[in-house]
């Protein structure tokens, strides 16, 4: 599989446009993602999330057949907290032309357990992903294991 890295950047104009970060084969991954943990596999096997000294957040965007078209950071935090703007992360999204999206994002401690804002900014995102047209399909908390909020009730 191959994974391609974007981030966004203004251009000259000011406007805001998708940039190749890095583009890297995976070999053994599937691009296609079919459940949690495969968003696992690649948080834990290509990002490196659970190696993290400090909470970063990504978010893979995906078309109508859920082959992922980009990976990216949506923020990085420190030891404890990040912090999530709902405008940037669909500003992402609808740059990459994504019908859906994962989040994903770690904690430090290793424990998988979703804090309070983990759930409300789930939830925040799920009614703003309604209101674009961009299906959030679940949010993956990676440690030393990973928990899938979806699966948690929260998506």
């Amino acid at each position: 599989m191959r994974i391609t890295k974007y981030r966004t950047r203004l251009t000259d104009d000011k406007r805001v446009t998708l940039e190749k970060e890095v583009s890297v084969n995976r070999p053994g991954m599937e691009n296609v993602i079919r459940g949690p943990e495969n968003v696992a596999e690649l948080a834990r096997g290509y990002l490196r999330m659970h190696e993290e000294p400090e909470e970063y957040m990504y978010m893979i965007c995906m078309n109508t057949k859920n082959k992922i078209i980009g990976v990216f950071e949506i923020s990085h935090g420190n030891v404890n907290s990040s912090i999530v703007g709902t405008r940037e992360v669909f500003q992402k999204a609808l740059l990459a032309n994504a019908v859906s999206i994962i989040l994903m994002h770690n904690h430090p401690s290793g424990d998988c357990t979703p804090s309070r804002q983990d759930i409300e900014v789930t939830k925040r995102l799920v009614e703003a992903g309604k209101i674009l047209g961009i299906q959030v399909l679940d949010h993956i908390i990676v440690g030393d294991a990973y928990i899938s909020l979806k699966e948690k009730g929260y998506v």
